[in-house]
């Protein structure tokens, strides 16, 4: 006898309604979760806020849009806008390769391509840390999806929607020229993308992503094509680089392990022949083929080389972009018939990967401290250390705390708790906080911030020889949320008071 679970039912009859549950539980899980467990913003958001602050144009992090955006969520809304904006770059990116999918290989099979979407997200894209790899990958799949419209499908209204696209990817990441390039050469390349420039509206878009190009250009200029044909003469460069490429590769292989338990165990094998639900695919253009292929796979081989040359360790722009079609090409690799085995273990493979995370979070939050003494971002005192900080500033001096300087992870997540939001000084490259000239600290002081590993008051030497008059403060030691085995958390900092600063106000 056949047995046909629920939910393949309703992938069957009705995909759209899989596909929002699915999109929004997730979105609504971890919109939640950040704002109960975590002590202090994850990953880079501090710095990402700290440089939208101030709103720039300029400055070597590069095109500034996603900084934008998240100061203004965090103005709206603080956390839970930013929180909210990065789960709304999600559900955009889970939609377009749904709406793409339905396009090319129908609507079941674009919400299946879609759930294995779940598998890869867990364990490469932390979606409440936003930045420019999440919007890019909501942008990005924003394009893919009008550019199948306007070229194959022959929509001239999306030639405006994919315009917008990449003249906001150029806006956010330092890959749009990857992107963007990939999209010229396939259009020049096939016939149906050469014909679809008789289009007025093609030719419109074109003009002004010309000029879009030039701005991204400007937040490109530097000597990082320099420092890239250094490294090719170097001796030993090949070597080298093949290794880093190929450690790259690997990321982007491991960033799958979701996707690939969700594929085996659908796959079956030869000794379970019980019969099985079968999903009819629809029927493959062979330019649709090759347009999932194309954008499935270049841009991951670009990335990853363009960040060999330039010496990140990171895929230029991020992992996040690089994984939009990641589904969808699963799907079309699995035939026009796919068969799914095993279709209760798989229900509870797809919810394990959905909610194991959600159980992980407060697991690892206290356990890891106690087991590995690992120190995870989300669990520093942040707002402990942003109050003490603001408090003695005012104290000794009778102002308010304007600026934050130092060790730029420590001083972003300072600056992030204080109240007001003083700006972030970049002590070891100050080109990133332009906002802030040595002018600005003498005339409104500062504090400056860093790690501590003892009761060594001294500061690292980027920060000594840019102020070598701080006198630097006995290291404050701040109660974790769960200590463990990890050692004290102590924060070296010093005080550089303002020009013209009333008397101190004595303490309460």
């Amino acid at each position: 006898m056949l047995y046909v679970p629920l939910y393949v039912e309703a992938l069957r009859t009705r995909p759209r309604l899989v596909f929002w549950l699915a999109t929004l539980t997730q979105a609504l899980i971890w919109l939640v979760v950040p704002l109960v467990f975590y002590s202090a913003p994850p990953g880079e958001l501090p710095q990402v806020l700290a440089i939208g602050r101030h709103f720039p144009l300029n400055g070597n992090f590069g095109p500034p849009l996603a900084y934008w955006l998240a100061e203004i969520a965090f103005r709206l809304g603080g956390l839970f806008g930013v929180y909210l904006l990065s789960q709304l770059c999600v559900v955009i990116t889970y939609w377009c390769v749904f709406a793409l999918g339905r396009a090319i290989v129908g609507a079941t099979c674009a919400a299946m391509a879609v759930l294995l979407m779940t598998g890869i997200s867990v364990f490469t894209v932390p979606t409440p840390d936003f930045g420019p790899p999440l919007l890019t990958a909501a942008l990005w799949a924003v394009a893919l999806l009008h550019y199948w419209r306007a070229v194959m499908q022959k929509e001239t209204a999306s030639w405006y929607a994919l315009g917008a696209a990449l003249a906001l990817i150029l806006l956010t990441s330092d890959a749009a020229l990857v992107f963007f390039g990939l999209i010229v050469l396939f259009t020049v390349l096939t016939a149906r993308g050469r014909a679809a420039f008789r289009a007025v509206e093609a030719w419109i878009v074109a003009g002004v992503l010309v000029v879009v190009i030039g701005v991204h250009l400007f937040w490109l200029m530097g000597d990082g094509v320099a420092v890239a044909l250094t490294r090719l003469r170097e001796a030993g460069a090949a070597a080298a680089n093949t290794a880093a490429w190929l450690r790259l590769l690997g990321g982007l292989v491991l960033a799958h392990a979701g996707l690939a338990i969700l594929v085996v165990r659908a796959s079956g094998g030869p000794r379970f022949p019980a019969p099985a639900p079968e999903i009819a695919r629809l029927p493959l253009d062979p330019l649709a083929l090759r347009y999932v292929k194309v954008f499935a796979l270049a841009p991951a081989l670009l990335a990853t080389i363009a960040a060999v040359l330039f010496g990140q360790a990171l895929p230029i722009g991020g992992f996040a972009p690089l994984l939009v079609l990641s589904g969808l090409a699963a799907i079309v690799a699995a035939g026009e018939t796919i068969i799914l085995h095993h279709q209760r273990i798989l229900g509870f493979a797809w919810t394990g990967l959905l909610l194991l995370p959600v159980v992980f979070v407060p697991v690892v939050i206290v356990l890891l401290p106690w087991t590995t003494g690992t120190e995870l971002r989300i669990a520093q005192p942040a707002a402990a250390m942003g109050r003490f900080f603001a408090q003695s500033f005012e104290r000794r001096t009778g102002r308010r705390l304007a600026i934050v300087g130092g060790e730029a992870a420590t001083a972003a997540l300072v600056a992030f708790a204080v109240p007001g939001q003083p700006s972030v000084y970049f002590a070891a490259d100050p080109a990133r906080s332009p906002w802030v000239t040595m002018a600005d600290i003498r005339k409104e002081g500062a504090i400056l911030v860093w790690p501590a590993s003892g009761f060594d008051p001294q500061p690292p030497a980027a920060i000594k020889a840019r102020f070598p008059d701080l006198v630097a403060e006995v290291p404050e030691t701040f109660a974790r949320p769960v200590r463990g085995r990890l050692p004290p958390l102590r924060i070296g900092w010093g005080m550089i008071r303002p020009a013209s600063a009333p008397a101190a106000v004595p303490p309460r």
